[in-house]
C-alpha cells in the first residue's frame, strides 16, 4: 500500500515580474481574485484534498503570506468588538490549525527544483505534493483530490497534465503517454521541456500539479543546472523515471494561469460569475462594458 499524502509544498518565492509595479511590494501570490489571494484558492485546494501539514517556500519580501495563515489578534478584537460574527467565522474559515504551516526560505531564485529541495527536511522521508501556486484549478473535485484518486489506485508519481493546441506544445514541458490505467491515467514514458517545435512526443503538458515520491530530493541535490541556467523539476524526474513509474491523469476542470495578467483577469470574471450575491450585478457591469 502507497504511503499517504500528508504534506504539500507550495513555492511562492518568484518576483512576480509581469505584474509590476503592483508586485512591487505585494507579493503576487497576494493578488486578490475576487475577495480571496490567489495562494488561498491554491491551499484551500490542498485542503480539500486531505493535505495536512503546508509548506511555504519563500523569498524577500514575502512575509505578508506568513501573516495571511497567521491568527490577526487586533483585526479579530475589532471584529469581536462590533459584532461582526460573519466577518469573524470568514476568518476562521480560512485558518489553518496551529503547527500545520512552515516557512522556508530559498535565498536565491535558482529555480523550481532548488525551490521544492529546499523543503527537503521538512518533508522529510515520504512522498507529497507540489502545487504552484500560478495555478488556480477550477473543478467541482479539486485538482490535487482527482490526482489523489489516481495515486491510491498507482502509487508511485502522478503528475496533472492538460492538452494544447499540438502546434504550441515547444511552450511547454511535454510528457510522452503510454499505456493506460483505469479511466483517467496513463503511463509516462517520457518528459522533456519545451521540446523544438514538430518533436512533442504529445500535446500533454505539465500542468502545475505533483505528488512525488522523497527520492526526488536525491536528484535535486545534484544541483545541477538546466533550461534558463535554473535547477530544474522537470530534469530531476526524468532522472527518477529509470527507478519509479510516473503517472499522467488529465485533470478535468478549468485552469487559470495568474502568472498572466488575462489569465489572471479571466480568474476574477469566473470565479466572480460563481458568486450568487455577485452573478446578475456583474453580468449586468460587463454587459455594460461589452456594449
Amino acid at each position: 500500500m502507497s504511503k499517504p499524502i500528508r504534506k504539500a509544498v507550495f513555492p511562492v518565492a518568484g518576483l512576480g515580474t509581469r505584474f509590476l509595479p503592483a508586485t512591487k511590494a505585494v507579493p503576487k501570490e497576494m493578488l486578490t481574485v475576487v475577495d480571496r489571494p490567489v495562494i488561498q484558492y491554491i491551499v484551500d485546494e490542498a485542503s480539500a484534498a486531505g493535505i495536512e501539514h503546508f509548506i511555504f517556500v519563500t523569498g524577500r519580501n514575502k512575509a505578508v503570506i506568513e501573516d495571511h495563515f497567521d491568527i490577526a489578534y487586533e483585526l479579530e478584537a475589532t471584529l469581536k468588538s462590533r459584532n461582526k460574527t460573519a466577518e469573524l467565522e470568514l476568518l476562521s474559515r480560512y485558518q489553518p490549525p496551529a503547527g500545520q504551516t512552515s516557512f522556508t526560505r530559498q535565498q536565491l531564485p535558482l529555480g523550481l527544483g532548488h525551490a521544492v529541495w529546499c523543503a527537503r527536511d521538512i518533508v522529510g522521508n515520504e512522498p507529497f505534493a507540489v502545487l504552484l501556486p500560478d495555478m488556480i484549478m477550477k473543478a467541482e473535485t479539486g485538482c490535487l483530490a482527482q490526482m489523489m484518486q489516481v495515486y491510491a489506485e498507482t502509487g508511485g508519481n502522478v503528475i496533472a497534465v492538460e492538452e494544447c493546441d499540438p502546434a504550441l506544445a515547444h511552450q511547454y514541458g511535454i510528457v510522452g503517454v503510454g499505456e493506460s490505467k483505469g479511466a483517467d491515467a496513463f503511463a509516462i514514458t517520457s518528459m522533456v521541456e519545451k521540446p523544438p517545435k514538430g518533436t512533442a512526443p504529445s500535446n500533454r503538458f505539465i500542468s502545475g500539479r505533483y505528488i512525488l515520491q522523497p527520492e526526488i530530493f536525491d536528484h535535486l541535490s545534484r544541483h545541477e543546472k538546466g533550461a534558463g541556467g535554473e535547477i530544474q523539476l522537470t530534469d530531476a524526474m526524468i532522472r527518477l523515471m529509470a527507478d519509479q513509474p510516473f503517472w499522467g491523469t488529465r485533470f478535468n476542470g478549468e485552469t487559470y494561469d495568474c502568472g498572466s495578467k488575462i489569465g489572471f483577469l479571466a480568474a476574477n470574471v469566473a470565479f466572480g460569475l460563481d458568486r450568487p450575491e455577485l452573478n446578475a450585478d456583474f453580468r449586468k457591469e460587463i454587459a455594460r462594458l461589452l456594449g
